[in-house]
């Protein structure tokens, strides 16, 4: 396959196969959703604004139709072996304009995810400085730092970086496992509670705005297929991982969440959250670990929104690799280092614009919780979600195309997909409760949105007339050759699996 002017940057230097097994995945993957960012900072929201009680019910419908788009999402790994992920299937499904228009969406939504947990990151370690080691320190410099030690990670080799999320992501979980077994044993068999999950609860006023946190905290186990090219045996780890994601978030999110709900009262719990929804985590945690567990829950805290903002920063750079090395932005950013197998030109650019976006953030004065991180973080998962519904209604086109029809290939992604755009449609119309501010400024920013897919639409129309060579590798640049040359290196055995 000829890589045209794309070829430069990454001709016989594509990522590095085998690196990551499916628990490197998984955790990486995790790491990204920062499942204790989201327990201490969305989920009280929920418990106070959205359905109350039924909000573990909510979390477990949510990880169902998440399931259902897998299903189908993880049967187009055969055909479009592709760093590029959404960009790659829909641009095989509908056609390359629209896989351009969700390829610059991605970027811009996982831009917008990456830069408002730093934010957060930033504004809880000046945070726990002052409060825990009685010194007070400015977030700016958190920044400086944080940014620095990402790009560092992200420059070197992905297992580097596999093993500070992996470690990470199992000290959240294992803390906030070690809180629900208390708050469990100290319930007793007698005080369990399961009207959660009952359809009176779920269906509770408030509904609309608890699947906006719930699907909130499940973004983005999609980015399993980002990694299929440096995945060991992809065709078994990238769906293993996918589904091992879903699984892991949808029980801890729904476990978690249930048992924060029995330790304050099913009775009093929107009334407690909506009192002080920023402590309350910490002040079940206080009561169940001590003072010592609340100052180690909140050094968690910042740990897991460094490793989501590592995780999204991984992600980008192999967005923006997949679109170089298919001629779509300059070849040089397709460009793979020789040692670490980093997209590394790509990881320059992106340590640009994170301290770019920050940067103009901590210049005008701007609150990094309140302003940076509320503003962006709901900005990227609305992106995110509109990329999952277009993405799970295209894979039944595709497969229709071929002539193929199955439950998993055409009716679990297809009633996935309108499940997740309805979901969108009710993100977008409670927006500002995502957002916590009426400010026409914030709310509005979605429709930056209709910006980007238009220039993408205008971007494959051009190239499809100027650049047609371009045009046809949009989306379609796979890894056979890269396989060949590995089963060339590596033996009989590397090419059979």
């Amino acid at each position: 396959m000829s890589n045209g002017s794309g070829g430069s940057g990454s001709a016989g230097k594509g990522l590095f196969p085998g690196m990551l097994g499916t628990g490197d995945i998984i955790f990486m993957i995790l790491a990204c959703a920062a499942p204790m960012g989201v327990l201490a900072g969305l989920i009280p929201l929920a418990l106070a604004f959205g359905n109350g009680v039924g909000m573990p019910g909510t979390q477990l419908a949510i990880c169902l139709v998440m399931l259902l788009f897998a299903v189908g999402y993880v049967r187009m790994l055969p055909h479009v072996r592709n760093a590029g992920a959404f960009y790659a299937y829909i641009a095989a499904s509908l056609n390359k304009e629209a896989g351009l228009a969700a390829a610059y969406t991605a970027l811009v939504a996982y831009i917008c995810a990456a830069t408002s947990c730093l934010g957060a990151l930033c504004y809880f370690a000046s945070h726990f400085t002052t409060d825990v080691l009685g010194f007070a320190t400015r977030w700016e410099m958190w920044a400086v730092v944080s940014i620095a030690v990402i790009a560092w990670l992200g420059f070197h080799k992905i297992t580097m970086a596999a093993k500070v999320l992996t470690a990470a992501l199992l000290l959240e979980v294992g803390i906030i496992a070690l809180i629900d077994i208390l708050i469990l044993i100290d319930k007793g068999f007698a005080g369990l509670d399961f009207s959660s999950f009952t359809p009176a609860a779920v269906f509770a006023p408030g509904l609309g705005i608890s699947v906006i946190y719930a699907i909130n905290g499940c973004i983005g186990f999609e980015a399993t297929a980002i990694y299929q090219e440096e995945a060991k045996n992809r065709e078994v780890t990238i769906p293993r991982a996918t589904y091992g994601a879903i699984l892991v978030l949808g029980t801890f999110y729904v476990l978690s969440t249930w048992c924060l709900i029995l330790a304050i009262s099913p009775q009093d719990v929107k009334t407690v959250a909506a009192a002080d929804p920023g402590r309350l985590l910490t002040s079940i945690s206080s009561q169940y670990l001590g003072e010592m567990g609340r100052d180690v829950l909140h050094l968690l805290t910042v740990t897991s929104l460094f490793a989501a903002a590592l995780g999204f920063f991984n992600n980008i750079a192999r967005y923006f690799f997949a679109l170089a090395r298919d001629g779509v932005i300059p070849a040089r950013l397709g460009k793979v280092h020789p040692v670490h197998g980093s997209p590394y030109i790509a990881c320059v650019l992106l340590t640009v614009i994170f301290s770019t976006v920050v940067g103009a953030y901590a210049l005008a004065g701007l609150d990094p919780l309140l302003n940076l991180a509320t503003s962006l973080s709901s900005m990227g998962a609305v992106g995110l979600m509109l990329l999952l519904a277009t993405t799970s209604i295209s894979i039944p086109i595709f497969f229709a195309r071929r002539g193929e029809y199955s439950p998993g290939k055409t009716f679990a992604p297809l009633i996935g997909g309108l499940l997740i755009a309805t979901a969108t449609y009710l993100s977008l119309a409670n927006y500002s409760a995502l957002t916590g501010t009426t400010l026409p400024a914030v709310n509005n920013l979605p429709f930056l949105f209709l910006l980007t897919i238009g220039f993408g639409l205008v971007h494959g129309r051009y190239l499809r007339k100027r650049r047609p060579d371009i045009y046809d590798r949009i989306g379609s640049t796979q890894v056979e050759e890269k396989d060949a040359s590995q089963a060339a290196d590596q033996g009989p055995a590397t090419a059979t699996a």
